[in-house]
């Protein structure tokens, strides 16, 4: 069988991190060799000098990878979640989502920074050049601290720490759950509590996606779902969904099941510039989580400027 992935670091760890778990649940699969890795290079991969809202926005890493499910050449692929279009392209299923990594943002700093967790960005002197690709990262870090500038980051989590390890930048910020994933935790100078920084939607989930008439695989792939992670996954979707903003909205959504059993809901839209940033949390049953994800959408996008979303 075929699996199909983008080709960095990150996305083949987990690739194998997927397959590991599904020979564990099925025992009769272990040792047999039927999975081959295939490497695909999609749209956001291969144009790293511009912005991913100049180059096509939505699916920019998903795909041509989708495009090779549907044809036959691949039987199912793994993605960052996160990465995937709130609405699928027809004939391709969401398969199973598994288990959450930290959802947290880290803050990386050069070598011997100190930093102080009440104030996160206090590190970072007047005027400092941050690195990123993250309209949401920004506009969080703009709005706590206007006098920081920003310039264009793309590439693996190696490069994006090297920029700042070598002094070229004076900070990024990178998915905590990437850096955990690679042993690179370390590498985090902070970790960003939620509060402080709200992650993207989705960030630390990773999603298997098959073709929808595969039904014996959507049924194998069942076995290994992440139900916490489903609900988290379902309310942050529908949340994006409501919100339907393009990779020039700046947006974040963050959802976590409370010591009853409840969900938990943080919703984000800001402007890229920092100037507007509204912050909104619902809690309700995890039955209901993508209604409390399209309503809390909803309620952000009726009291935001409409220049937002514009496309």
């Amino acid at each position: 069988m075929q699996v199909g992935t983008r080709g960095s670091p990150l996305a083949r760890q987990q690739t194998q991190t997927f397959l590991h778990l599904l020979t564990t649940f099925c025992p009769v699969l272990r040792g047999m060799q039927v999975f081959e890795e295939h490497i695909i290079l999609t749209t956001g991969d291969a144009v790293q000098h511009r912005p991913l809202a100049e180059i096509g926005g939505k699916g920019l890493f998903a795909k041509e990878i989708h495009e090779q499910l549907l044809a036959g050449t691949i039987d199912f692929a793994v993605h960052s979640l996160k990465d995937l279009e709130t609405v699928l392209p027809d004939g391709i299923a969401l398969a199973c989502t598994l288990k959450r990594e930290d959802a947290r943002d880290a803050l990386i700093l050069p070598p011997g920074a100190v930093v102080d967790t009440a104030d996160p960005f206090g590190a970072l002197t007047q005027g400092a050049v941050v690195g990123s690709a993250s309209v949401r990262r920004q506009a969080q870090m703009k709005y706590a601290r206007p006098d920081l500038n920003f310039t264009l980051l793309r590439g693996n989590v190696g490069t994006r720490l090297g920029k700042v390890e070598n002094g070229a930048l004076d900070a990024t910020l990178l998915a905590y759950a990437g850096l955990r994933r690679l042993g690179l935790a370390e590498k985090a100078s902070l970790v960003l509590s939620p509060e402080q920084m709200v992650p993207a939607a989705c960030q630390g989930i990773v999603g298997i996606t098959v073709r929808a008439e595969d039904t014996e695989l959507l049924s194998l792939l069942s076995g290994i779902e992440d139900q916490e992670a489903r609900a988290v996954s379902r309310a942050e979707r529908a949340l994006l969904g409501a919100l339907d903003g393009s990779c020039r909205t700046p947006i974040g959504g963050y959802a976590r099941l409370l010591e009853d059993g409840a969900l938990h809901l943080t919703g984000l839209v800001a402007r890229a510039d920092g100037t507007f940033l509204l912050k909104r949390s619902l809690t309700g049953a995890v039955a209901d989580a993508e209604r409390l994800g399209r309503e809390l959408g909803e309620s952000l996008k009726a009291d935001s400027p409409d220049d937002i979303f514009e496309p």
